[in-house]
């Protein structure tokens, strides 16, 4: 892929990938061509959150989501993903994007500081598998995919 150091992904697709579901088939096949991903403080709180929620309704062990905290921890520290603060005008431009579009498209402001942060860090493409997230992306002038 030519633009791989332009994508940037929600955390759901990180969760995918390190816990199975309907879109890690997905997930996997975009991965194959090892895209560098944007990740955030805000990937890493939400992921770990998932993970927990996963514990919390039993549908995953502790031990279970102690393994994969271990895992993406060391995928972490490999550098297997692009790294970054979150972009010093995040807020603003989600606050900005709310204004524009949340109440057309019913988007929440999670997503929307994903789309915010994507289009901070220059992303020209976001992956998610959330319908109106990949709207508001796409009308931001990002691609899916």
């Amino acid at each position: 892929m030519s633009t791989a150091l332009t994508i940037y992904a929600d955390t759901s697709f990180f969760v995918s990938l390190y816990l199975t579901d309907r879109h890690t088939a997905e997930v996997e096949r975009r991965l194959r061509s090892r895209p560098s991903l944007w990740m955030t403080p805000l990937h890493v709180a939400e992921w770990t959150h998932a993970i927990e929620q996963h514990v919390f309704r039993k549908s995953i062990s502790r031990s279970e989501a102690d393994r994969l905290l271990q895992r993406f921890q060391e995928h972490r520290a490999q550098n297997l993903w692009r790294e970054a603060p979150m972009p010093d005008r995040a807020f603003e431009v989600c606050a900005h994007l709310a204004h524009q579009h949340a109440a057309r498209l019913g988007v929440r402001t999670l997503d929307t500081l994903h789309v915010a942060s994507a289009l901070e860090l220059k992303a020209e493409h976001f992956w998610t598998f959330d319908a109106r997230q990949a709207k508001l992306a796409m009308a931001a002038g990002l691609k899916n995919g």
